[in-house]
């Protein structure tokens, strides 16, 4: 019997149920990109038009729906590679498309939690769950959850670490 080989690029735990983020984490951050890339293709078109006249604009316009599509494509996937789980000892947050990202948060370390939601966010209902430790400037986060969801997390982790900060 051969010894099953995990490649590199997939070393998350499978033993944990990994929870996804909400559907509409994907829109929110499609429509943030496409207002930033929009906001770009304006500056663009400025100097654009005083050099090339009217076919600058249609060169900025183009660019914009060039970019437009690619970010939309990236950040599409990108939002499928979050996830969260929950252990005894830690929370675990993944995510990344290019560069995989495992953040381990010991509950012990936990100082404090804060829930956030943008005016996107808060138009199609979704809640960031910010969890920061006792390492300087160390935050994770848990973006793209219904505002129950969140508020259950929020709760959560603050139990776990009152427990565990109580054991010591």
């Amino acid at each position: 019997m051969s010894a099953k080989t995990v490649p590199v690029w997939d070393l998350w735990p499978d033993e944990v149920t990994w929870q996804p983020m909400s559907p509409k984490l994907r829109t929110v951050w499609v429509l943030r990109s496409l207002l930033n890339l929009f906001i770009l293709a304006v500056i663009a078109a400025v100097p654009l038009t005083i050099w090339l006249g009217w076919r600058g604009v249609l060169w900025a316009l183009g660019g914009y729906a060039v970019l437009a599509g690619l970010r939309s494509w990236a950040v599409a996937r990108t939002v499928a590679t979050w996830g969260y789980a929950e252990r005894e000892e830690d929370l675990l947050v993944r995510h990344g498309l290019l560069t995989r990202r495992l953040n381990i948060v010991p509950y012990g370390r936990i100082q404090l939690i804060d829930l956030s939601a943008g005016p996107i966010e808060r138009m199609f209902g979704l809640t960031t769950v910010q969890v920061r430790t006792a390492a300087l400037g160390s935050t994770s986060e848990v973006p793209g959850l219904e505002p129950m969801v969140a508020s259950a997390l929020r709760d959560r982790l603050a139990l776990r670490a009152a427990e565990v900060r109580e054991g010591l």
